[in-house]
């Protein structure tokens, strides 16, 4: 094994990150909302963990139609979170236990109570009158082209006092921003400075390849091979002209710009839809444009098979001009991971497989909360929904709620010690077995299991930076090697459900490092369901 890091690689490079929902970490105040001050109060823990830093998602001032992902003031910290001081005290503490922070920037859209739309639609000749995508409507009154919101329904709602549709992609009171307009590209990388002369290590850009829109206002096209009809009528267009604009990547090219003059600032595309992998690619090609781009290939798959691990690493080849991927199973937009791909299988045995394959993948690596944990989807019923998303399309569609309920800190308190208060989701009894104080002294559990192979990851340049080599398997097996100078590991997951009796050529004497339900070792080794290995060659 190396040490890491290489002091050529900035400090992202192979990093762990976890994602803090701040609204359901940890409530410092008993509103039942968590907060920031929550969050400080529990770095111990995720330092403990051992991931490298915390993406932070939203807590900037905003109405919570879309629970941050409407900013109102990109300047200032929502009063239900606490305050610019509270986020002040958080970062000095993070960066005082070796921890980055990395927080969301959404430069898509803003709330329609920010300040910038207020004056927007005040009429079209104000300063910022083409600040956002404004458009007459045709003729007979209907919208300017068939653009459909994520959320249901046209992307376009009108507006009585410009007499005029606004473009908005997600919710109606989430207008989009105009980045053709270089003010409003000027006005964003003012808001990047503000939070980096605070301190800040990295941004994600929420939905960046919605940014840019077709200036001729072209109708979709009708997905090429939708199957069968889904649930959304999003999903039956082809998002050709509402996203993955040309002219993104100058901008992004302006932001990169900014950001150098901080250091190793980590920048996150966050990238959806059916090009995602030739986007995400173009985003970060070279040394001019972002740091990473965060897929979607492992959040929108139904079930974990060899191909469907092996297809999204191999669109990120080993080389540098091809940029630098990340991964995540789980986060706040996509139901848990656990979930999704047991299979009927022991939830735990398959939380604890796919802690290890996460943290042997090429890239870098976001822990969504609980995560850790195996918390798997909650059962939120719909008297309790919150998420306009999961309402509109109840009970068709997990929704996002299940994954974002309160975390579970200790089995025996009240709400399982988030909040003293009426927490903003409930907590889901099948949490409570699995909660932080639970698992912490049992050496087998998830929780432990985590720590483990993270300090694993951080010890060994192979797993952390090095490049990776599928190995041929018998069916339902995934094997590669990760290989850094002198450091080789090996990583070899069953994700079947039946025994397999295999191991790869040479391998008799492989030292193992860390592994999952493994009988062995020995000349051939026993990979019962749902168990892997990593060992050192």
């Amino acid at each position: 094994m190396t040490d890491f890091p290489d002091k050529h690689d900035p400090w992202w490079r192979g990093a762990a990150i976890y994602q803090v929902y701040p609204r359901s970490f940890l409530d410092s105040n008993g509103d039942g909302i968590g907060d920031l001050r929550g969050i400080r109060a529990r770095l111990d823990y995720i330092r403990e963990l051992g991931v490298d830093g915390i993406w932070i998602s939203p807590f900037f001032r905003s109405p919570q139609d879309d629970f941050g992902y409407d900013v109102a003031d990109h300047l200032d910290v929502d009063p239900i979170f606490g305050s610019l001081d509270d986020f002040d005290r958080l970062l000095s503490a993070a960066h005082g236990l070796g921890l980055k922070i990395v927080i969301d920037q959404v430069y898509s859209h803003t709330s329609d109570r920010h300040a910038w739309f207020e004056e927007s639609r005040s009429g079209t000749d104000n300063d910022k009158a083409d600040w956002y995508v404004w458009a007459d409507a045709k003729a007979d009154g209907s919208p300017p082209n068939n653009w459909l919101s994520v959320f249901g329904g046209p992307a376009w709602s009108w507006d009585a006092r410009r007499r005029q549709y606004y473009l908005h992609n997600y919710l109606p009171s989430q207008p989009d921003l105009n980045l053709h307009n270089p003010a409003v590209q000027d006005a964003l990388l003012d808001v990047a400075r503000f939070w980096l002369d605070r301190g800040v290590d990295g941004m994600r850009l929420d939905a960046i390849n919605y940014g840019m829109h077709d200036e001729q206002l072209r109708d979709n096209p009708p997905a090429a091979a939708m199957g069968e009809r889904p649930a959304r009528p999003w999903l039956m267009q082809d998002k050709r002209y509402n996203t993955n604009h040309a002219g993104m990547p100058a901008f992004l090219e302006r932001l990169r710009k900014l950001t150098n003059e901080y250091g190793d600032i980590l920048t996150v595309a966050e990238v959806g839809g059916a090009d995602a992998t030739a986007v995400m690619r173009e985003y970060v090609r070279g040394n001019e444009r972002l740091s990473t781009a965060y897929s979607f290939d492992f959040l929108n798959e139904r079930a974990v098979t060899p191909e469907t691990v092996k297809r999204p690493l191999s669109d990120w080849p080993n080389t540098a001009d091809d940029g630098w991927p990340s991964w995540a199973f789980s986060n706040h937009d996509a139901p848990r991971v656990v979930s999704r791909w047991n299979a009927g299988d022991d939830p735990a045995q398959c939380a604890r497989l796919l802690a290890m394959l996460l943290v042997a993948l090429r890239g870098n690596i976001f822990i969504y909360q609980g995560e850790e944990l195996g918390l798997p989807q909650a059962d939120v019923p719909f008297e309790a929904l919150q998420d306009p998303e999961a309402i509109a399309h109840w009970p068709h569609s997990l929704g996002r709620d299940g994954a974002r309920t309160p975390m579970p800190w200790c089995r025996g308190r009240v709400n399982a010690g988030f909040s003293d208060g009426t927490p903003w989701l409930p907590v889901d009894a099948s949490h409570l077995p699995l909660a932080v104080d639970v698992q912490e002294p049992d050496p087998d559990s998830t929780l432990n299991l985590f720590r483990r192979l993270l300090a694993l990851r951080k010890s060994s340049s192979a797993l952390r930076t090095g490049d990776l080599e599928f190995l041929a398997a018998p069916e339902n097996v995934l094997a590669f090697v990760r290989t850094a100078a002198n450091d080789k590991v090996l990583c070899v997951f069953n994700l079947g459900s039946s025994d397999v009796a295999w191991s790869p050529d040479r391998t008799d004497s492989a030292a193992v490092l860390a592994h999952t339900a493994v009988n062995g070792p020995g000349a051939r080794w026993s990979l019962p369901p749902r168990s892997g290995y990593i060992a050192a060659l």
